[in-house]
């Protein structure tokens, strides 16, 4: 039974009307089938995952198309290529309207690669796992974006989410939460068991299969952390490269997310490497052997995990809004130590520390500078480094966030607040 109110549906629904084509990416179960079934009920289905389907459709492809008419939902799209090719010949000569294909898939680069065959006929769309207003039921459904106007229009609709940390170790996967009895463990391993089998094992040798495992252990415990492909591959005991080629496919399967670094010729210190986050923190958990909220809470990696959670959160609110966010929100980390003042408890001292900015969203030529920490008592050096966007020439520095477990808004500056989790 269809229960969550998903924040894209509205949408998917307007962009079907206005296509001929419907595509839509995401990482397996995060509820594609669910919600394309919910919203367009009228459409066949098939699934190409089915290897007998999927093989009759391959035949003979002009075929299949026409005895399965239109609307037609086709899941996982990508394992079939030649099907976008024919898919375009049948707009072409029948000349199909609007709302004919829905295409979903759970290899992100594969299915691109089909929705550039139909260029001009598709609408390109990603779903994520559940975003807390989801969850918690929130209709506030706008990007997150916080200057004056987003504050205070999220004022009027903040709803308490309770048990955060519940939410971070349980995962954002739908059906753990249609099904709350639904066992944690036992999901997770059916999850990395099923992905590794049919997304996986015919893009890395067999020999690599339990390597490729211990690989996805070694990710998931640097989530959050500036990638490096020599130190995880020094771990796991494969080559760099082999390492680049894994991380793609954990990528463009959508199973983590590659943050680009803020740099340009202003910020010549910049490290250039992306960081990486799991797209689903119950999973990072599963991996890195976090088994319970408390355990994972008070953790080596909760600040990481936490980190994680809450930049998930951030894209959702782009994606869930069909926009793309992959040239709006970066970080940053510089090379050079800073100076900054840091309370001990022998008084407040001067430290020369490494650091950066958790999170920059740019918007135009503004720039809203961005810290994530796990606490509910923050403190203004924890900004200390939004000053160096203010090298940027033609860029503006607008009032930084600190995102935090506060329990209320709060400035510690004119340009410095503090928002609680419920302000994404």
């Amino acid at each position: 039974m269809y229960t969550i109110k998903r924040h894209i549906a509205p949408v998917l629904e307007k962009r079907f009307k206005n296509n001929i084509c419907l595509s839509i990416n995401g990482a397996r179960q995060v509820g594609k089938s669910t919600l394309c079934n919910h919203l367009f009920p009228d459409a066949k289905k098939v699934n190409f995952d089915n290897k007998i389907i999927r093989m009759a459709a391959l035949e003979d492809e002009a075929g299949f198309l026409n005895n399965s008419g239109t609307p037609l939902f086709i899941d996982e799209a990508q394992k079939a290529p030649s099907i976008f090719e024919a898919i375009k010949d049948k707009i072409s000569y029948d000349n199909l309207g609007y709302s004919s294909y829905v295409l979903s898939g759970s290899q992100k680069l594969k299915l691109h690669a089909g929705e550039e065959t139909l260029a001009g006929r598709v609408s390109t769309n990603e779903i994520n796992g559940l975003s807390l207003r989801e969850i918690f039921d929130v209709p506030f459904d706008e990007r997150f974006l916080p200057n004056d106007e987003y504050i205070s229009s999220r004022e009027k609709e903040l709803k308490p989410y309770k048990d955060v940390w519940n939410v971070i170790h349980r995962g954002q996967y739908p059906e753990l939460y249609e099904n709350p009895d639904k066992e944690w463990e036992d999901f997770y391993q059916s999850y990395v068991n099923t992905y590794i089998e049919r997304d996986v094992a015919d893009l890395i040798s067999a020999k690599n299969i339990m390597t490729f495992s211990k690989f996805m252990t070694s990710i998931a415990c640097r989530t959050g952390n500036v990638l490096s492909y020599t130190s995880i591959a020094n771990e796991v005991g494969v080559d760099a490269k082999t390492i680049s080629e894994w991380v793609s496919i954990l990528e463009r399967s959508g199973i983590v997310y590659l943050l680009k670094p803020y740099y340009s010729s202003h910020l010549n210190r910049a490290i250039k490497s992306p960081k990486i986050y799991f797209r689903d923190t119950g999973l990072a958990c599963y991996l890195s052997r976090w088994l319970t909220p408390e355990t994972a809470r008070n953790g080596s990696m909760s600040g990481a995990l936490f980190e994680t959670f809450v930049v998930n959160e951030i894209i959702k609110t782009y994606s869930n809004r069909g926009l793309k966010y992959d040239f709006s929100v970066f970080y940053y980390r510089g090379k050079d130590r800073k100076k900054t003042r840091v309370e001990t408890e022998n008084g407040v001292i001067e430290e020369s520390v490494e650091g950066g900015i958790d999170l920059i969203i740019q918007e135009g030529d503004d720039l809203y500078p961005i810290e994530i920490k796990e606490t509910a008592s923050p403190k203004a050096s924890m900004a200390s480094y939004f000053d160096v966007l203010d090298k940027e020439i033609g860029k503006h520095r607008k009032t930084g966030v600190i995102l935090c477990t506060i329990g209320e808004k709060t400035f510690l500056r004119d340009n410095l607040v503090c928002l609680p989790l419920e302000y994404i």
